[in-house]
């Protein structure tokens, strides 16, 4: 696949980008899917991931680095979702404009925390033609519950409370480990150190605002909004992190057209280009792809 390396502005931020391209070039207009990452996550990580098999099936890819992570402009370390989703309806601007770009074929790809991300941008944008929502969580506060349990849920009220305070009085909050608000499995615990940590600018201290953002988050209530452009939702059997009740909830609350897809893996054990599971996973979301469109507009295998 060939790269092109770009920038676009989101709220006055400089964001880092990359459109990655089949090759040979195509003869038209193409599908573009827009990859994006889940808490933490780098362009140069998932989406870069994704990138390889979409490309390979005729899809334009385009992978963002979020504000305050990566080589993007903003507060290294300030994750909050609902700037997260501007970004995301930004970069759909931003990719419209771009050549070989068909601007009635733009989907959303989340993984992880972007899953909900995405189904809240395309909730309220309807240039997005369909959305793929992969292992991810759709009610932050029923997220933090799970991981944190009632008495831990209850030290980060508190600790949210004085970090509350501490940002009204003095106009900065506070920046912890990243994983004190969004705590992980021992599972994907060990996955991150040994693949992402690696990565550069990967897993800087985070704001505890984050928990004030979680507690917001509702896509799961804006799910419905997504009909009658296709949802795809795939989803561990064996995810800890995000446990499988949340894809049941988030379907349960879609309309048609969605399609489920039940992945043999935890939440990103099988996240490597070689996997069998994510080779089968790559290869269903580009089959579902392919069905968003008219058989006419659709791409064949390699094209």
């Amino acid at each position: 696949m060939k790269e092109r390396q770009v920038h676009f502005y989101s709220d006055g931020l400089r964001l880092a980008g990359t459109v990655y391209e089949p090759e040979p070039p195509a003869s038209g207009p193409r599908p573009v899917v827009i990859v994006c990452s889940g808490y933490l996550g780098l362009n140069a990580i998932y989406p870069r991931l994704f990138a390889q098999p979409l490309t390979a099936a005729g899809f334009a890819v385009f992978g963002f680095d979020y504000r305050g992570t990566g080589e993007s402009e903003g507060v290294f370390g300030r994750i909050l979702i609902e700037e997260e989703v501007r970004d995301v309806r930004n970069a759909v601007s931003f990719i419209r404009t771009q050549p070989g770009i068909d601007p009635s074929r733009i989907a959303l790809l989340g993984w992880g925390m972007g899953a909900g991300i995405v189904i809240e941008a395309a909730a309220f944008d309807e240039r997005v033609a369909a959305v793929a929502a992969l292992n991810g969580f759709y009610n932050g506060r029923r997220f933090l519950l799970s991981r944190h349990g009632p008495a831990g849920f209850r030290r980060l009220m508190e600790l949210l409370e004085q970090d509350r305070v501490q940002r009204v009085q003095t106009g900065r909050g506070r920046f912890a480990d990243p994983y004190e608000v969004y705590p992980l499995d021992p599972d994907t615990r060990q996955e991150v150190r040994l693949r992402l940590e690696p990565v550069p600018r990967y897993g800087p201290p985070t704001a505890v605002e984050l928990a004030d953002s979680l507690l917001a988050f509702d896509a799961e209530a804006l799910v419905d909004r997504i009909a009658p452009r296709p949802l795809f939702v795939g989803h561990g059997t064996g995810n800890v992190l995000h446990p499988p009740d949340e894809a049941r909830a988030l379907l349960s609350r879609a309309r048609e057209p969605k399609t489920a897809y039940w992945i043999e893996g935890k939440h990103n054990d099988f996240m490597q280009a070689d996997h069998p599971q994510f080779i089968a996973l790559s290869g269903a979301v580009i089959r579902w792809l392919n069905g968003c469109w008219p058989p006419s507009r659709r791409l064949a295998v390699g094209q």
